[in-house]
C-alpha cells in the first residue's frame, strides 16, 4: 500500500541517518582515545605496571577502545540493515537510503 511504502522509505531514511550519526560518534571516541595515550613514551611509561594498577590514561583509553567497538557493532549491523533494504531493488527504497545518508552527513 502507499503508507506502507512511504513509512518504509522513512524507516531506512532514518536508519541511513542514523548510521552516519553513528559513523560520527565512532570518530569522536577514536579522537579522544588518541588524546588518552601519553603524549612521550617516557621510562615510567615503558614499565609494565604491577598487578592491578592501572594508570587513569590507560583506563580512560580501554574505556574509550570499549566504547569504539561496541559503535562498530552497531554501525555494521546498521550498514547491514540498509543494505538489505536496497537490495530489494526498490527506487523509493534506495532513494530513501540516499536521501538518509546525505541528510545525516549533512547533519
Amino acid at each position: 500500500s502507499p503508507a506502507g511504502m512511504v513509512l518504509s522509505v522513512l524507516v531506512i531514511l532514518l536508519l541511513s541517518m542514523l548510521y552516519e550519526a553513528v559513523k560520527m560518534g565512532k570518530a569522536v571516541l577514536l579522537r579522544r582515545a588518541l588524546l588518552a595515550l601519553p603524549r612521550s613514551l617516557s621510562r615510567e611509561s615503558l614499565v609494565e605496571p604491577e598487578e592491578g594498577d592501572t594508570g587513569p590514561a590507560q583506563g580512560r583509553w580501554f574505556r574509550y577502545h570499549v566504547g569504539q567497538t561496541l559503535f562498530h557493532v552497531v554501525q555494521v549491523v546498521l550498514g547491514y540493515m540498509v543494505m538489505l533494504a536496497v537490495m530489494s531493488y526498490n527506487a523509493w527504497i534506495f532513494l530513501g537510503a540516499i536521501a538518509g545518508s546525505t541528510l545525516g552527513y549533512f547533519v
